[in-house]
């Protein structure tokens, strides 16, 4: 069964934050800045976060993983904004 989570990372480092995200994109989708949706089953939650505790400090960074339940019965994903208007991003985002 998958679970749908969000990652939020805070990385100190310009070097590992670039890696996290490369990472990252290889199990979700992007939402904003450092702020994944991914959709895991236990194998899935197991090697990101295996992959991310092999790139990040870890007296210096922090990963979150929000459970957000299980995917299946969950519907269109909802999405709601303050200020600027929340946009589905169609096109890769490029950290420099």
């Amino acid at each position: 069964m998958r679970t749908t989570f969000l990652v939020c990372y805070d990385i100190r480092d310009d070097k590992r934050l670039r890696r996290v995200f490369r990472t990252m994109r290889d199990f979700g989708d992007h939402l904003q800045y450092s702020i994944f949706e991914c959709q895991f089953n236990p194998i899935d939650l197991a090697r990101c976060r295996h992959a991310l505790s092999e790139i990040i400090k870890h007296n210096e960074d922090q990963v979150l993983f929000v459970d957000l339940g299980p995917t299946a019965g969950r519907g269109e994903r909802v999405i709601s904004a303050l200020g600027q208007p929340y946009v589905a991003f169609d096109s890769p985002c490029i950290v420099v």
